[in-house]
């Protein structure tokens, strides 16, 4: 397992996308100092015993009952268990280790009044390869993604399941076999636990480092149907791009005119074609993946900053050994910027399945119908287009702002909330529909350009095209189509089709590339 250096508040999308891949967090040992200073200004707090929300009362509406410092320990415990109320399947497990490392930095920033020896339990699980059975379902995105991470936190007081290395065990049991011992927690610690919006933030982060290789693999496949369809690169002319100025829309058309570059395909076709203007599933595809490009840009730059951020209540400072109780609990960056990625994935999606229907029109495309030499006796792509349409339909009823939604909680105490859980969660789902669209067009693409043989397309595109051929071959006669697009899907998920092109033309989303 590769290792991953946490400096809380400077941790780059880099660093978190290589954990979210596997490596292992462990924080920079200079943050010690000042997770200790928060720790001890909490122990100064509780001797004063002057009422301090979270610290010696109870909780949300139940915030104005005084705790007696014979219970604070109780007061902690009870909170985890009581608030570890939700339901679903579990998170999984790579979301989950993911999870635990934001609110590892979050905590090692010591705003949060925590002990070091609680920060290191979270550090210890990690580095074992403990991994929290959290239900996904039961976040508002505030008060904090609440139940997710008490069910988190519930394991570290040996309560809950854990997986340990992938087998499903009673935390206890999982501690004990990686050699720890559940620890018991201190005046505030649960709810420095529970509040913050790691669970919303994880679940957004893994979404857009899967948008970054759908997003460019789409750029891909969008290049080598518009060879497919004998479409013209002329939309792409930077001269077009430069006059209405968005970089996205800009780099967009800068991919698409390299990907093509050198294209026999495209070259054939410059003199004596008819046709004036393409459809715009091709002609504007700098307009409309560039946008989606400045969009998930922009939730990447929301994202870096809140995964960086304290998000706990009350935040405890040092100087006068003061809490304060605010909001930062409040997932609403998250719940817009889950939004606006649900938004970009659709498009993604929308758009290839547009070119799919046109490769396999013969009045739009000029190749046989549905992309087989036979049509009527075969039905060749005729059923993959239904599919991609069926999968877009799905993305479209889930891209549907959650953050205009919310419901009061805790007695009307909690009487706005984010939706930015399941705003977030519904992410990963939509990138695979994607997912499956762009792999589909991949094959369509490809069987698009065989047409033109001896013809051949650009090298990058070629590249693709011999990558598709070395998995599924040529669709002559009808044949069982199910494992041809898995093989297709594969080749997406798995960011071959980028690295097939060499992945230099391509931009990124957030500098993180997989």
């Amino acid at each position: 397992m590769t290792e991953v250096l946490l400096k809380p508040g400077a941790v780059s999308l880099a660093d978190w996308l290589a954990i979210y891949r596997g490596a292992a967090p462990w924080l920079d040992p200079g943050c010690r100092p000042g997770i200790e200073a928060s720790a001890a200004s909490v122990a100064r707090i509780v001797a004063k015993g002057a009422p301090v929300y979270g610290i010696n009362t109870g909780f949300g509406k139940l915030a104005s009952v005084r705790i007696e410092a014979r219970d604070l320990e109780k007061l902690q415990r009870n909170i985890v268990l009581s608030h570890a109320a939700g339901v679903g399947e579990a998170m999984p497990i790579a979301i989950a280790r993911l999870m635990m490392a934001l609110k590892l930095a979050s905590l090692a920033q010591g705003a949060s009044g925590v002990r070091i020896e609680t920060v290191a339990m979270l550090e210890a699980m990690l580095a074992r390869g403990l991994t929290p059975l959290v239900p996904t379902q039961g976040s508002v995105g505030a008060s904090g993604d609440l139940a997710p991470l008490a069910h988190m936190t519930a394991t570290m007081i040996g309560v809950g399941d854990i997986f340990l290395n992938g087998v499903r065990l009673p935390a206890s049991e999982a501690l004990a076999r990686a050699g720890l011992a559940p620890i018991a927690l201190g005046p505030k610690e649960g709810l420095a636990l529970l509040n913050g919006t790691q669970f919303s933030t994880a679940n957004a982060l893994a979404a857009l480092f899967e948008a970054e290789i759908l997003f460019r693999s789409a750029l891909v496949t969008g290049a080598l149907s518009t060879d497919a369809a004998r479409g013209s690169d002329a939309p792409f002319d930077a001269r077009i791009h430069r006059l209405r100025g968005h970089l996205g829309q800009i780099e967009t058309a800068d991919a698409l005119r390299a990907l093509m570059r050198g294209s026999a395909i495209r070259a054939s076709h410059l003199i004596g074609d008819e046709r004036v203007q393409d459809p715009y599933c091709l002609r504007c595809q700098p307009q409309v993946m560039g946008a989606a490009l400045d969009v998930l840009r922009q939730a990447a730059k929301t994202l870096a900053i809140e995964a960086n951020g304290v998000t706990d209540n009350p935040l405890i400072f040092t100087d006068e050994d003061t809490a304060l109780s605010g909001g930062n609990f409040h997932a609403e960056p998250v719940a817009f910027a889950a939004d606006m990625m649900a938004l970009a994935i659709c498009e993604i999606g929308s758009l290839a399945e547009r070119r799919i229907a046109m490769l396999v029109d013969p009045a739009l495309s000029g190749l046989p119908a549905f992309l087989t030499p036979k049509p009527g006796l075969n039905s060749g792509f005729m059923i993959p287009q239904v599919t991609a349409a069926a999968l877009v339909s799905e993305n479209k009823g889930r891209a549907h702002p959650a953050s205009v939604d919310s419901i009061p909680t805790s007695a009307n105490q909690e009487d706005h909330v984010s939706m930015a859980a399941h705003g977030a969660r519904r992410l990963l789902p939509m990138v695979e529909n994607a997912t499956a669209v762009i792999g589909i067009e991949l094959l369509a693409a490809a069987q698009g350009c065989d047409f033109h043989a001896p013809l051949a397309s650009s090298a990058p595109l070629e590249a693709v095209r011999a990558l598709v051929r070395a998995k599924v071959p040529h669709l002559d006669d009808d044949r069982y189509f199910h494992p041809d697009i898995e093989a297709a899907i594969g080749l997406v998920r798995g960011g071959a089709v980028i690295g097939a092109t060499g992945g230099d033309a391509l931009p990124s989303v957030c500098g993180a590339t997989p």
